[in-house]
C-alpha cells in the first residue's frame, strides 16, 4: 500500500488544525490510549481467568505501538482539539518505563491533563515517578476492600490491602484528588458498597459507582445483575444524606453528589440507567494501533498499519478526522433496540480498549 492510497481514500474535509465534530455534532476532546493489554488480575467481567489463562497469547512488544508512536499519534489527536489523555490497559503500569511516555506526553503542546487508570496493585512502588514524569490525575480501579469479596471479584489475586496502601502513596506523591472507579454487581459487591464508602469520607479520594455494563462479550452480562444508580443513591442515602452538584465540565461522566455534613463527594456513572452518549468526547486507541470511537465498538481503524507504512502526520490527521466526521455512535441509547450490537460476538473487550 502506497502513501497515495489515503488520498484517494480520504477527502480532505477541514484544514489541517481544525477541531472536529461527528454526524451528532461532538467534538473531539478526549483521548485514551491503552498501553498493554497484560493484567494482572483476572477480574471474571473483564479478563476472566477460565479464558486468560497461562497459555493465552497476549501482544507481543512488537505488536504494541511504541512510546514514540503514541506520542506522534498524540501530538496530531492534539491538533484534532484533544486536551486530555487517559493511559489505560490492560494493567498500564506492567508496561516498562511507562514514566518515561508520561514525560513524553506532557511535553506536548496543547495536553493539559494526562490521567491514569490504574488496578492499584503496583502503584505504591511508581506514584512518586509518574508524579515526577508528569501525570496529573489517576484513577483506581477497587470493586470491594472487603478481602473475600475483592478476591472473588479479582480471580483470587492480590489483596485490598496492597490497592489501598498504593492509593496512599499516590496521595503521598500529590496525585490527588483520587478517584475509586467500583463496578456494582448485584448479589456479588453490593453488600461492602457502605464498607467502601465508610473507608473513603472525610478524604479527598472521590468513589465512583459504575453501574455494571455489558462491554465486549466475555463476562455474560445480564440486566438483572445490574444495580440502577437511582437505587444506589437511595441505599446510601439510609447512612449518609447526599444532595446532587454540577459537573465539573461538558460530558463529565459521572452523576456528582456529596454528603451533606461535609465528608466528601461521591459520583455515579449510570451508562445503562441514563446513557450519556450525547456528550461523549472520547476516542480510544487500543495498546495494538486500533482507533475506536466508541466503548461498545465492534471494530476499529487500523492506525498502526498506517504509521509503519510511512504516512505523513497530514495523512494521517486526516484519516482521523474522516473516521471522526462519520462517527455516530450511540450504543448506550439503543442499547436493547434492533439497531444494537449487544448479540455482536465481535465487540471489543474491555481488556484490550481500557475503560
Amino acid at each position: 500500500m502506497g502513501m497515495n492510497h489515503v488520498n484517494s481514500r480520504t477527502p480532505i474535509l477541514q484544514s489541517a488544525g481544525t477541531p472536529i465534530k461527528d454526524t451528532l455534532d461532538r467534538p473531539l476532546a478526549d483521548l485514551r490510549i491503552s498501553v498493554m493489554d497484560r493484567c494482572n488480575l483476572r477480574c471474571p467481567y473483564c479478563m476472566p481467568a477460565e479464558r486468560f489463562n497461562d497459555n493465552y497469547q497476549f501482544l507481543k512488544r512488537q505488536q504494541q505501538l511504541s512510546f514514540g508512536e503514541i506520542t506522534r499519534l498524540a501530538r496530531i489527536f492534539s491538533r484534532l482539539g484533544v486536551n486530555k489523555i487517559r493511559l489505560t490497559g490492560g494493567e498500564p503500569l506492567l508496561r516498562k518505563d511507562l514514566t518515561e511516555l508520561i514525560s513524553m506526553l506532557a511535553d506536548i503542546p496543547g495536553i493539559d491533563d494526562i490521567a491514569l487508570t490504574t488496578n492499584g496493585t503496583l502503584l505504591s512502588k511508581h506514584a512518586k515517578a509518574l508524579k515526577q514524569a508528569g501525570l496529573n490525575r489517576i484513577t483506581v480501579s477497587l470493586d470491594s476492600i472487603n478481602p473475600e469479596i475483592f478476591r472473588q471479584m479479582s480471580g483470587g489475586r492480590e489483596d485490598p490491602k496492597t490497592v489501598l496502601q498504593g492509593i496512599e502513596a499516590a496521595r503521598d506523591a500529590g496525585l490527588s484528588p483520587i478517584k475509586v472507579n467500583t463496578v456494582v454487581q448485584r448479589g456479588v459487591n453490593y453488600s461492602s458498597v457502605i464498607e467502601l464508602l465508610e473507608h473513603f469520607r472525610h478524604t479527598d479520594v472521590v468513589v465512583r459507582f459504575i453501574e455494571y455494563m455489558d462491554v465486549g462479550t466475555l463476562n455474560r452480562w445480564a440486566l438483572s445483575r445490574t444495580l440502577y444508580s437511582s437505587d444506589l443513591i437511595e441505599s446510601i442515602q439510609k447512612h449518609w444524606d447526599l444532595e446532587a452538584i454540577d459537573p465539573l465540565y461538558t460530558g463529565e461522566v459521572a452523576s456528582r453528589y456529596r454528603y451533606r455534613d461535609g465528608a466528601g463527594e461521591v459520583g455515579f456513572i449510570s451508562s445503562v440507567s441514563k446513557p450519556f452518549c450525547g456528550d461523549c468526547s472520547r476516542a480510544r486507541i487500543s495498546s495494538d494501533g486500533q482507533l475506536y470511537t466508541c466503548l461498545f465498538s465492534n471494530q476499529g481503524k487500523d492506525i498502526k498499519t498506517l504509521l509503519r507504512e510511512g504516512y505523513s502526520d497530514l495523512q494521517l490527521e486526516q484519516n482521523i478526522r474522516t473516521n471522526w466526521h462519520q462517527r455516530q455512535d450511540r450504543y448506550s441509547e439503543t442499547r436493547g433496540t434492533a439497531s444494537s450490537s449487544a448479540s455482536d460476538p465481535q465487540r471489543i473487550e474491555m481488556f484490550y480498549i481500557g475503560g
